[in-house]
């Protein structure tokens, strides 16, 4: 393999397909020539995105074909077992014959993580991969997982998701001493359920975390929590919750500004303040999904990212390239088993 970062991109995927991927592709490019990229995809659809692309750019873009397109409606076991040429799978299966470093997809989530977890199979010591991702808080940032890959969590469970959000969070922030917490219905020991309760009293025993304890749904924005941790149903809903009202909340400030001629002209006064506040909650800035726990890097794009966003998904995929992610999870699991 190369010594640069070689990422494999599905091509196909998304709500958009190449129309996004290919000019997201060279935006990374034209920022980091350090840099390969594969695109999985039909070959002379693909081609014909790329005739007006700098020749310097076209150095680091290979088109690798692929026959089929998993499909945002497909079911993860046809995507598994009747799409074996699809961008998707082509893409994850050339992480896996170390072809590339990572694997980038706006595709269809539960096909892409039944599909990763197939072909790259999970690290020694965890069961389930987690989806992990980042959202904004007025410290700066929290990761949180899992989103939704696993509904039903074990203490054990938790408490590797844990482990892998801790090493994600000092790779990625550049953090010697991550702040942990188990996300509860209180902070009080005697809440929660049994599974949380359970991973509480395990995560107070283990070492090479630094585990603060409960925190409440207000903390993952409002604290300097780190890394929250939960199971896959509360993630999910919490982050749908989230996404919710803050379109919400934009929707009621535009009919606002819009209802009389006073409001508007106070809006173009405050239009530096707004435009300072959407940049601050952008999804888009935080957009690339990690899945932890495969021995490969997958980066999971929104379906209906554009190009800036989608382009954060590659640079998220790099850096956790740049910093070897997968075999640092390998090595501080196999430090805490052995403790």
């Amino acid at each position: 393999m190369s010594e640069k970062p070689v990422i494999a991109i599905d091509a196909m995927g998304g709500d958009f397909g190449p129309d996004v991927v290919i000019p997201a592709a060279v935006q990374v490019l034209e920022k980091n020539k350090n840099l390969d990229i594969i695109l999985v995809g039909d070959k002379v659809l693909l081609e014909s995105y790329l005739s007006d692309v700098a020749p310097a750019i076209l150095n680091h873009l290979k088109i690798h074909h692929a026959s089929e397109k998993v499909e945002m409606h497909d079911a993860p076991a046809l995507a598994l077992r009747q799409k074996k040429d699809s961008s998707m799978r082509v893409a994850i299966n050339l992480v896996h014959d170390n072809v590339a470093n990572a694997a980038v997809s706006a595709g269809n989530t539960g096909a892409l993580m039944a599909t990763a977890k197939f072909v790259l199979k999970t690290i020694k010591g965890i069961d389930r991969p987690a989806i992990v991702s980042t959202l904004p808080s007025v410290t700066g940032h929290t990761h949180m997982l899992d989103l939704g890959a696993n509904v039903d969590c074990s203490a054990q469970h938790l408490l590797q998701f844990a482990v892998m959000g801790s090493v994600l969070a000092e790779v990625m922030d550049n953090k010697a001493q991550v702040k942990v917490g188990l996300l509860n219905i209180g902070s009080e020991a005697l809440k929660g359920n049994a599974q949380v309760k359970e991973a509480d009293a395990v995560l107070q025993q283990v070492g090479g975390i630094n585990y603060i304890g409960f925190v409440e749904g207000d903390d993952i924005y409002l604290s300097d929590v780190d890394v929250v941790v939960c199971d896959g149903f509360v993630g999910n809903v919490s982050l749908k919750t989230a996404e919710g009202v803050a379109k919400m909340v934009g929707k009621f400030m535009k009919d606002e500004f819009k209802s009389c001629w006073y409001n508007k002209l106070a809006a173009l006064i405050a239009m530096p303040v707004l435009k300072a506040f959407k940049d601050k909650i952008d999804p888009r800035v935080y957009n690339g999904a990690s899945f932890l726990g495969l021995r490969g890097i997958v980066i999971k794009s929104h379906g209906g990212a554009d190009v800036f966003a989608f382009s954060k998904a590659i640079e998220t995929a790099v850096q956790q390239v740049e910093e070897d992610l997968t075999q640092r999870i390998a090595n501080q699991l196999e430090q805490i088993l052995e403790r």
